[in-house]
């Protein structure tokens, strides 16, 4: 089992970094995140080129900056870097050497770079395409190559998985040259390479396509691997049919495909005894609102769309995932959390947690930052992933201070509440809140949200720091931070007091 030589919590990375999209590997005895690359107040998905981090397996607190490991002008098909690099996958090819997969926005064609290091650089390989005797050669970009993920098999076959699957079935456009900002020589370039092509349908489904031992070269026509859009129906995916975010992992001898559903903000898998076909849904492994955890329909946090990857490291399986921040899409975290695979091969969903990598509850010494919070609610959330609604800017939310190295609670209002799980209570005699702003009110501590749970409570008249003397029996409980009065605040950390 993996012990923490120092505590971790969510997001795992520092407040500084947003590396959302997150797949985790285990090659030579550490975990690498690869994931695409959002930054404080981000205004596109992605604008930063592609960053890995790493840690010892056995010690998931440690994790090491590797550094750029690919810049999104190094493909020959974004030479202005007028695209963003979205989400990646890596895996060791037969030979031995590691090929990173990634997208460019919604641009069909996935590019492989190779590197003879798992934390990189990486460089350009070259674009999936099909062999001379399928479509003369032509670069795959049928059905949406999106979000690809691929899997090295233990009897050397490479499996290629992707696909984007909104809920209703559209034609998609492909970026229009004409109205790209780069030279007229690169769109002529841009026009050939697109084959004159006006549009493309959208893939329907989860696709998938074993691969030669180049790593680049289909050895078939991609056919679907689970249901999207209208085709769940008589399935055993209603509800929770495939939208995006392709990941696979093999579990003994059974292949886990993992996927974001047209709900958005949770991660499914789906199980099978092939890597190419038979998979049948299993459920849901978290939502970044704890929707459907224990019947739940309300969000617990704000909500957004969702990738991430399975990884077992020091004995122990993780689901990573993200979580939005700044009241955007665009400036996504990693968080990671336990899972249990049972017996028979099933998953329970797990619930989105503050001390998600850790040990177990984290430790009531010392000061915590606000942002570590796992549940962030006022009046005004919404059940539904809408960034265009005003209020998605005006909610309680996790920001950032203006260089972005720290992170925040802002908004807080009458009604907000902040949530933590889970702290292991020792002794502890009062609660130190830092707030900032025009709130003044009461603030009530609670260690669950039933209303009997109430700890301790005190006034708020100032800014500065609050001391709330609480009573509480020693032990593993949540904690959650609830605001009534006037004005708006900013939450910058708590400190326990024993």
């Amino acid at each position: 089992m993996a012990v923490m030589k120092k505590q971790v919590f969510n997001p795992y990375l520092p407040a500084y970094e947003y590396v959302p999209d997150g797949e985790p590997h285990l090659f030579d005895g550490r975990v690498y995140i690869y994931g695409s690359h959002d930054r404080a107040f981000g205004t596109k998905y992605c604008e930063g080129d592609y960053v890995t981090w790493s840690a010892p397996e056995d010690d998931l607190s440690d994790w090491r900056y590797e550094g750029v490991i690919y810049t999104k002008t190094q493909d020959p098909s974004n030479k202005e870097g007028n695209m963003q690099l979205w989400a990646p996958d890596v895996t060791k090819g037969p030979d031995g050497r590691y090929y990173l997969y990634y997208c460019f926005s919604f641009y069909p064609e996935i590019g492989v770079a190779v590197s003879n290091s798992p934390a990189g650089p990486f460089e350009f390989y070259g674009h999936v395409h099909y062999p001379e005797s399928l479509h003369h050669g032509a670069v795959l970009r049928e059905y949406m190559p999106f979000d690809p993920a691929v899997l090295t098999d233990d009897d050397g076959r490479v499996y290629l998985y992707y696909g984007f699957a909104p809920a209703a079935e559209k034609e998609m456009k492909l970026p229009n040259p004409d109205e790209m900002d780069i030279p007229e020589e690169e769109k002529e370039k841009l026009k050939k390479r697109m084959g004159g092509l006006a549009s493309l349908k959208l893939g329907e489904n989860g696709m998938t396509a074993e691969l030669e031992a180049d790593m680049l070269t289909l050895k078939e026509v991609p056919r679907v691997l689970i249901p999207g859009g209208h085709h769940t129906e008589g399935t055993g995916f209603e509800g929770h049919g495939f939208f995006e975010a392709s990941s696979i992992r093999k579990v003994g001898s059974r292949y886990y495909f993992v996927y974001s559903s047209h709900k958005s903000h949770e991660l499914c898998y789906a199980v099978s005894d092939f890597p190419d076909r038979g998979f049948v849904y299993g459920g849901t492994l978290v939502s970044n609102g704890d929707i459907g955890l224990d019947g739940r329909t309300e969000p617990v946090n704000v909500l957004g769309n969702n990738h991430g990857g399975m990884v077992k490291a020091g004995g122990q399986w993780y689901i990573f995932y993200h979580r939005q921040t700044n009241g955007t899409e665009f400036s996504r975290q990693g968080c990671a959390e336990k899972l249990t695979i049972k017996e028979d091969g099933s998953i329970d969903q797990t619930e989105i947690t503050s001390c998600g990598l850790n040990d177990g509850p984290l430790k009531t010494e010392g000061k915590y930052p606000a942002a570590i919070a796992c549940h962030i609610t006022d009046p005004s959330t919404v059940s539904v992933i809408n960034y265009q609604n005003p209020v998605m800017q005006s909610q309680t939310r996790i920001t950032a201070t203006e260089d972005g190295q720290e992170q925040f609670i802002t908004d807080i209002q009458d009604g907000s509440v902040a949530g933590y799980k889970y702290f292991d209570f020792d002794n502890v005699k009062s609660v130190c809140l830092h707030l900032k702003g025009s709130f003044c009110g009461k603030v009530t501590l609670f260690t669950s949200l039933e209303k009997d749970s109430i700890i301790g409570t005190a006034e708020i008249t100032e800014n500065g720091s609050i001391c709330v003397p609480v009573t509480v029996e020693n032990g593993c409980h949540a904690l959650y931070f609830s605001f009534a009065g006037e004005g708006r605040g900013q939450f910058f950390s708590f400190e326990f007091i024993s």
